[in-house]
């Protein structure tokens, strides 16, 4: 399969998780995925959504989600999702963007961003706007229950806006609540909501926190609960996640939303109480620089152990005085498991790709190479799994999970979304150190039949687009 005579055209790939809901705003040939391949990227993950948004609210959620998805315009002209969605298809971006309606969006515009219950009125609210997202053109319905307000969500309320998803066909895709300790627990709690509901279930960014050794029970799991209901979960190939930097705090520190949150991190009997809280953990709390520890976790290319000595302050000071510079808006890079777990997920039958990317400055490597990662080293070099196999998660079966028909593979009447590869040198080259590094060996890339890529090189075609219903 390595000799450099031999090329292979596969179907363009399909990222079905990563950070791009306003990145096209910045660049709307989204260079990062189109040079690894990919054609099809789906859109608002982690219930996390530029909309629906509710008047006067737009602020604050474009505080909450710069750091992961940037701020696109500086002022957004939309409150509803089909609005939002429009405004975005002004941006005409090379690849296909697939959306996604966000638990987290719609429970912050119809309650806020608090630790409060819904009404039965407010809770007939958030399905309405679960439905009208799915009208719009979204294709599955995410959930972020370790951000805010996703994670004030309890088990009814999910059951309830899942019931709306399942009518579609739209899977439901969480981050689940907890991803350490608490990982089966939390897994279960969304395979019950998925067998309540009738939904199909996606996991993103299957891993286990820290802990190794839930591996094996975790997929037993998932292939238990795969006999009764349609179950799949993406993965980046790494042993390192990034998410906000103010995820390290426990949930009442974030209560109120980023005035609040920042008010906190500024206090220091306030900052004396999250201390005490990493240090003691709190029942239900995925407590990730507890779990983890502030040599594991990097912000802006260094630990935050590293943070804490040059500043001559405890590791929690470190992380509150990131937050404050920054106004919230700076992301984390945490290192959690062995290569050998990755590739135990990798390996599993259930597995699809997701790249997680977020668009930044010092950005996560997967950004740039999880798709030559997975295919380039875990499967043409290291035989993970059959190539053919492998194509397959990248194109058809991911295809086939967001329901759409249309590509997904090369034969007459679908969609001429394609790319070119040299397997000879199609590996990830991007690093923590230096992750903006695209793959060798991507001889071609077609959108919609228009070649987007040439030799490694964007042609500056856009023949893209938002997918609508």
């Amino acid at each position: 399969v390595c000799s450099s005579d031999l090329l292979i055209l596969c179907p363009g790939f399909i990222d079905l998780h990563i950070h791009a809901a306003l990145a096209s705003y910045d660049d709307p040939l989204l260079t990062p995925a189109l040079l690894q391949g990919f054609t099809t990227l789906v859109i608002n993950p982690d219930g996390l959504a530029p909309a629906p948004v509710a008047p006067g609210r737009a602020g604050a959620r474009q505080n909450y989600l710069r750091a992961l998805e940037g701020s696109g315009p500086a002022v957004w002209p939309w409150t509803t999702f089909a609005e939002y969605l429009d405004d975005l298809a002004t941006t005409r971006p090379a690849l296909t963007l697939v959306p996604s309606i966000g638990h987290g969006a719609v429970r912050d515009t119809v309650l806020g961003d608090g630790r409060v219950a819904p009404s039965a009125e407010q809770l007939v609210a958030m399905k309405r706007e679960v439905r009208l997202g799915l009208e719009a053109g979204a294709r599955m319905l995410s959930f972020g229950l370790v951000y805010i307000p996703g994670a004030y969500g309890d088990t009814e309320e999910l059951f309830a806006v899942a019931q709306e998803a399942a009518p579609f066909g739209a899977p439901l895709v969480p981050h689940v609540r907890n991803e350490g300790a608490g990982l089966l627990p939390a897994v279960r709690e969304m395979i019950d909501v998925a067998r309540r509901s009738g939904a199909p279930l996606h996991l993103s960014h299957l891993k286990s926190l820290g802990d190794d050794s839930q591996v094996d029970a975790l997929l037993a799991l998932l292939d238990e609960a795969s006999r009764e209901i349609d179950l799949t979960f993406d993965q980046y190939p790494y042993g390192a996640g990034a998410t906000l930097l103010a995820s390290l705090l426990p949930g009442w520190a974030q209560e109120g939303g980023a005035a609040a949150t920042l008010a906190r991190a500024a206090d220091a009997a306030e900052r004396a109480r999250i201390a005490r809280d990493v240090a003691d953990g709190l029942p239900g709390w995925e407590n990730i620089l507890g779990t983890l520890g502030g040599e594991n976790v990097v912000v802006r290319g260094r630990s935050l152990a590293e943070h804490a000595d040059e500043r001559g302050v405890t590791v929690v000071d470190a992380v509150c005085d990131l937050l404050v510079e920054s106004e919230l808006a700076v992301p984390m890079v945490l290192h959690y498991a062995s290569d050998e777990a990755v590739r135990t997920i990798a390996a599993h039958r259930l597995h699809l790709v997701g790249s997680d990317g977020i668009f930044g400055e010092l950005p996560h490597p997967r950004l740039y190479g999880t798709a030559p990662r997975f295919f380039g080293r875990f499967v043409v070099r290291d035989g993970l799994v059959a190539v053919e196999e492998g194509v397959a998660r990248l194109t058809e079966r991911a295809a086939k999970r967001v329901g759409l028909t249309d590509r997904g593979r090369i034969e007459v009447g679908k969609r001429a979304d394609l790319v070119l590869l040299d397997p000879a040198r199609y590996i990830d080259t991007a690093t923590y150190d230096d992750p903006k590094r695209s793959p060798d060996g991507v001889r071609g890339v077609w959108v919609a039949g228009e070649r987007v890529v040439r030799d490694g090189v964007p042609t500056g075609a856009r023949p893209g687009g938002i997918l609508r219903a």
